[in-house]
C-alpha cells in the first residue's frame, strides 16, 4: 500500500475560511472543534491579500501580483498587496503554532490550485493567465516552489504534526469545459486538454499528501486521482447518480472522500445523524462495506465559512465533529 493510501485522516475538518479577522480566535475555534484534524484558518474578511487568490499569490516564488479594479494582476516586483498577503499569512501561522504545540496528528493547510489561480490572475494586458500556455507553466512552477517552502515552514512550526496540503480548485470544471470568460466577457477561453490539466496538478502536488477541493458540480474524480490526489473534497449536495461509478472506484482505490454535508452559511442544522444519512445511502447504493465508512470519509462543511456568522461557524464545525462520530458509531 502506498504512503498516500496508508495516511490516517481525522474524522472531520473544515474547508478553510472562517468569518471575522481575529487569527488567534479562529485558530482557537478550529483546533478546539477538530482535535483530530485541525486546519489553518483563512480570514478573507480582512481584505485583499487575505482572500483565497491573494493569499496564494503571496506564496509564489519570483512572481508577484497587485490588486486592480478587475482583480489580481501580475506585477514586476513585490508591492504593498504582496507584503500584506505575506504578513497576514505569518500572523495566521503564529496563531496556529500557538494552538498546535505538541499536536501529533494530521494538520491541513490550503492554497488555491494552479488552474483556478490561472483563471483568476491577469497578465499585464488584463487578459487571464489561463489563455497563455507559457504563463500558465511559469505560474504552476512558481506555485509548486512556493508551496514547498510554505509546507516546510508549517512543519518547522508544528514538527510532530503530519502536514497535508489542500488545493482549492473551484474553477477546474469550467477550465476543462472552456467556460472561463475572457476579459471582454464576449468569449470564453478554449478548454484546456485534460492531460495538460492532469500533468500540471501532478507537478504541483509532487510528493505531498494532497487533497483537492471543489465546491462546483461535476468534480472530475478520476482525473484528480490520476494526478496524485490522496483525497477529494466536494459539496455532497451537488453529487448526482452520474458520479456513482467514479466515487465507487475512488473508494476502492484508497482515495479518501471529504464529504461536505454541513451547510456553509447560516441555517437551521439537522441532527448529526441526519447530516450524514445521504453518505450512508450512497454506500448502500454502491454496495460498499459500511465498515469502511469511517476510514474513507471525512466530514466537512460544504465550503468555506467566511460568509457565515461567527456563532454559526462555531456551530457548523462542532456539528461536523458530531456527524463524524455518528457515522463511525452507526455506519449502517
Amino acid at each position: 500500500m502506498s504512503e498516500k493510501r496508508a495516511f490516517v485522516w481525522g474524522p472531520a475538518t473544515g474547508v478553510g475560511s472562517m468569518p471575522g479577522g481575529d487569527a488567534r480566535e479562529s485558530a482557537r475555534t478550529v483546533t478546539g472543534s477538530f482535535e483530530g484534524f485541525p486546519h489553518l484558518p483563512e480570514l478573507p474578511g480582512r481584505g485583499p491579500g487575505a482572500d483565497m487568490i491573494g493569499r496564494s499569490l503571496g506564496l509564489l516564488v519570483e512572481m508577484y501580483a497587485h490588486v486592480e479594479p478587475s482583480g489580481w494582476r501580475i506585477s514586476d516586483r513585490p508591492g504593498r498587496d504582496t507584503r500584506r498577503a505575506r504578513s497576514w499569512l505569518g500572523e495566521d501561522l503564529d496563531a496556529l503554532e500557538e494552538f498546535t504545540q505538541g499536536y501529533p496528528g494530521p494538520l491541513k493547510v490550503q492554497a488555491v490550485g494552479p488552474w483556478t489561480l490561472a483563471a483568476a490572475l491577469e497578465l499585464r494586458s488584463g487578459e487571464s493567465v489561463l489563455g497563455d500556455p507559457g504563463a500558465r507553466r511559469d505560474l504552476a512552477g512558481s506555485l509548486a516552489e512556493g508551496l514547498r517552502a510554505h509546507l516546510a515552514e508549517v512543519r518547522r512550526r508544528a514538527p510532530l504534526a503530519r502536514i497535508v496540503l489542500q488545493l482549492d480548485e473551484p474553477s477546474l470544471t469550467a477550465v476543462l469545459r472552456g467556460q472561463i470568460r475572457t476579459a471582454s466577457g464576449y468569449r470564453t477561453h478554449r478548454a484546456v486538454d485534460r492531460q495538460v490539466v492532469e500533468a500540471t496538478l501532478r507537478e504541483v502536488i509532487g510528493t505531498e499528501t494532497a487533497i483537492v477541493h471543489s465546491c462546483a458540480p461535476d468534480v472530475p474524480f478520476a482525473l484528480l486521482r490520476r494526478a496524485g490526489a490522496a483525497a477529494i473534497s466536494f459539496d455532497y449536495s451537488l453529487l448526482t447518480e452520474r458520479d456513482d461509478d467514479a466515487i465507487g472506484e475512488a473508494v476502492e482505490g484508497g482515495t479518501a472522500l471529504f464529504a461536505g454535508v454541513v451547510p456553509s452559511t447560516d441555517t437551521a442544522l439537522s441532527d448529526p445523524a441526519g447530516s450524514v444519512m445521504g453518505v450512508r445511502t450512497l454506500w448502500r447504493r454502491l454496495g460498499l462495506n459500511p465498515g469502511t465508512l469511517a476510514e474513507s470519509v471525512v466530514v466537512t462543511p460544504t465550503c468555506g465559512l467566511a460568509g457565515a456568522s461567527p456563532a454559526y461557524a462555531r456551530e457548523a464545525l462542532a456539528h461536523c465533529a458530531r456527524a463524524a462520530r455518528s457515522l463511525a458509531d452507526n455506519p449502517e
